[in-house]
């Protein structure tokens, strides 16, 4: 053993290496002193206020802790290691650098009895595939990929990769700005894209992608060009199976290596920023697969999962709940958010199938399940979890937002949490979308009849905030693409599906399109190919998306439709009373009167002129879209160059409009 003079001066280095953090914490023992001879230095990042924040549910940066970090330390580069692996006896880093070697790098468990185990090793590079070999609950021996990884080997190669990110952003002005854009009272009009299959180098090679860099030069202007304001991606962080399109995910920290390295990600979104358009990922934690190197029975035991299957296994995606009971995992599972927040710069998340968590009764039958300790039906940690999860993103980002996809009636979902609510930002409006798609799928003749349903969701429309999905879940499964959903021959599928559109755009709440939806696909999205771009190739199809286009436009440009979308006095019906005629019209508002708008949808193939609306305002009105022009294939025959206005005998206040309305069409007037 080297002399007391030697390790002192060990010592002094140390800590003025350590200065530059003071959570560095550099532990010293006489039997595990740093010597150049130890494959593994005892060395740490976390303190013991670090610890106890872990073990309590309330340490939200715990990227800047586990995983694999490149430090140098004496003067020595390599990477620190840490995992989280309560039941293990034994844990060694496993990599080309050591030949997979079990014995050469094993790391040490924390004294405090966290669970941590940790170690420096020196020399260590980047870019280097590794794994943690584990000896786990009831001897086990597992390799497992790192929690906290931030970036993976291609699939089907399951390691973690070494790496440090390293991006010069250049989105200073969206940063300083985004507040505006990312507000409630601001037009959020979303793309929803699979990256994977938005459109890929050659149509008829599943195993060929776009990179993030590629994507940069066709996707970001084809969003900005159609007035989008968001793109959310459905799920990016790492998978193992294409088939889950990403919703089956394993890593919680790194983006899919199918399509480059992290920083070509960053600088996807960094393109994004810089065009105006903002950010939104499709983040899942519902749920996770039983990949062998990922987080199920992770040290040999139900470490992230709950063990009761009754409340940890999920039936319909044969997948595992977290426990959300345990503090390690509610701090995994913020900071996981918190990390796609700080460190890639996104503007909002969506939270993927919060009704199943939620719920303890979720997809499961009488006897599945046990009810909480009130005798109810949620799932009391999950619940707390949620909120939580909802506050720090607020707090430390507090020009994000958190959006949930959530079907049943749980009250107050997107409310703050000292009214009693989840603190979501949005929810989706999943009772619109199948009351609207419901109406649409019916032959005109028969629409008076179901007018009520039609008009259901302004009953409830201000209980939350809420955004009008027509996502990726409505084309797939036997669903039918959305033009095929539409009555009719061709010319009324296209013209009814304009009409949708145009009524989706100036209903109230923010607004997603899935890729596809917006030019009429005429098949279901399959994620091993291509969207159906020859299809811009015919009339019709060029029409539906110049048709959104406009109406992206409208919604942009426009205050009424979207200052005040979700409070009550953005909107009120105008009429509502020619249920044979299937006319319907509302008035649209934003904080200034001269900014109002009526929206008029003829929901028949009749031609209707002079068509009389009673409504209060200014003298004069005109049209400012038609959804039945001559350049979205519509007929073009049936237009308002100018509006006859006079006032009404019995209100000296009130007005009436006469106007021409399209087959099939909805005009906006302003």
């Amino acid at each position: 053993m080297q002399g007391p003079n030697h390790i002192e001066s060990k010592r002094e280095n140390a800590v003025t290496n350590a200065k530059s953090d003071e959570r560095i914490a550099l532990r010293y023992e006489e039997q595990y002193f740093i010597d150049s001879t130890q494959p593994v230095w005892n060395y740490s990042l976390f303190n013991d206020e670090d610890v106890r924040n872990f073990q309590h549910g309330t340490h939200y940066r715990l990227y800047e802790h586990f995983g694999a970090h490149h430090l140098e330390v004496l003067n020595r580069k390599g990477y620190y290691f840490s995992v989280w692996a309560p039941n293990a006896t034994y844990v060694s880093v496993i990599s080309p650098f050591n030949n997979w070697n079990t014995l050469s790098h094993a790391l040490r468990v924390r004294e405090d009895r966290s669970g941590i185990w940790e170690g420096f090793i020196p020399d260590f590079p980047p870019g280097v595939q590794y794994k943690y070999h584990i000896n786990g609950f009831q001897g086990v021996a597992l390799d497992k990929g790192d929690p906290f990884a931030q970036y993976c080997e291609l699939r089907p190669g399951t390691a973690s990769i070494s790496t440090e990110l390293k991006y010069q952003w250049e989105d200073q002005t969206w940063m300083s700005t985004r507040m505006a854009h990312n507000a409630l009272s601001a037009p959020w009009n979303v793309y929803e894209v699979h990256l994977g299959s938005w459109m890929r180098p050659d149509k008829f090679n599943e195993e060929l992608y776009n990179t993030y860099e590629q994507m940069r030069e066709l996707l970001v202007p084809y969003v900005k060009d159609m007035g989008f304001t968001h793109v959310e991606f459905m799920p990016i962080m790492e998978h193992p199976f294409d088939g889950s399109w990403g919703y089956q995910g394993t890593g919680y920290f790194a983006p899919t290596s199918r399509f480059g390295t992290p920083e070509q990600f960053m600088e996807l979104i960094d393109a994004f920023h810089q065009a105006g358009i903002g950010v939104v990922l499709d983040w899942v934690p519902s749920h996770f697969p039983y990949d062998a190197h990922g987080l199920f029975l992770f040290d040999g035991a139900h470490t992230y999962e709950y063990a009761d299957m009754r409340k940890g296994y999920h039936p319909d995606w044969s997948s595992y709940v977290f426990n959300y009971r345990r503090g390690e995992v509610k701090s995994f599972l913020i900071s996981s958010a918190h990390f796609w927040f700080r460190h890639y710069h996104v503007d909002g998340m969506r939270v993927d199938a919060v009704s199943s968590m939620l719920k303890l009764n979720y997809s499961r039958k009488e006897g599945e399940w046990e009810p909480n300790e009130y005798g109810g039906d949620g799932n009391m940690e999950a619940i707390g979890f949620i909120k939580d999860l909802n506050e720090t993103v607020y707090r430390d980002f507090p020009d994000v937002q958190t959006i949930a996809e959530e079907a049943t009636d749980w009250p107050k979902i997107s409310k703050p949490t000292f009214e009693g609510g989840l603190g979501f930002g949005m929810k989706w409006m999943m009772g619109w979308m199948h009351d609207t798609l419901s109406y649409f799928k019916l032959d005109p003749i028969n629409r008076g009849s179901r007018q009520d349903a039609f008009a259901f969701s302004m009953m409830y429309f201000y209980d939350e905030n809420f955004m009008l999905p027509l996502s990726h879940d409505e084309v797939v499964h036997g669903k039918s693409p959305m033009i095929y959903k539409m009555p009719g021959d061709d010319w009324q599928k296209s013209a009814n599906l304009r009409l949708l559109y145009s009524y989706m755009y100036t209903h109230p709440g923010a607004k997603l399109l899935f890729m596809g939806d917006e030019f009429g696909a005429t098949k279901e999205w399959d994620y091993k190919s291509e969207l159906p771009w020859e299809l811009l190739g015919f009339e019709s199809h060029r029409g539906i998306k110049d048709c959104v286009k406009a109406l992206s436009h409208l919604y942009q440009s426009e205050p009424a439709l979207y200052e005040l979308q979700f409070q009550p006095g953005g909107f009120e019906w105008v009429d509502l009373g020619h249920r044979e005629e299937s006319v319907i019209s509302y008035r649209r508002k934003g904080n200034k009167p001269e900014d109002d708008m009526v929206i008029i949808l003829n929901m028949t193939p009749v031609v209707r002129m002079d068509w009389k609306v009673v409504t209060y305002g200014k003298t004069q009105w005109k049209e400012v879209f038609n959804s039945d022009i001559r350049s979205f294939w519509g007929t073009g025959d049936t237009f308002n160059p100018s509006i006859p206005v006079h006032v009404t005998p019995y209100d000296s206040k009130l007005y009436e409009l006469t106007v021409h309305l399209p087959p099939l069409g909805a005009i906006v007037l302003k």
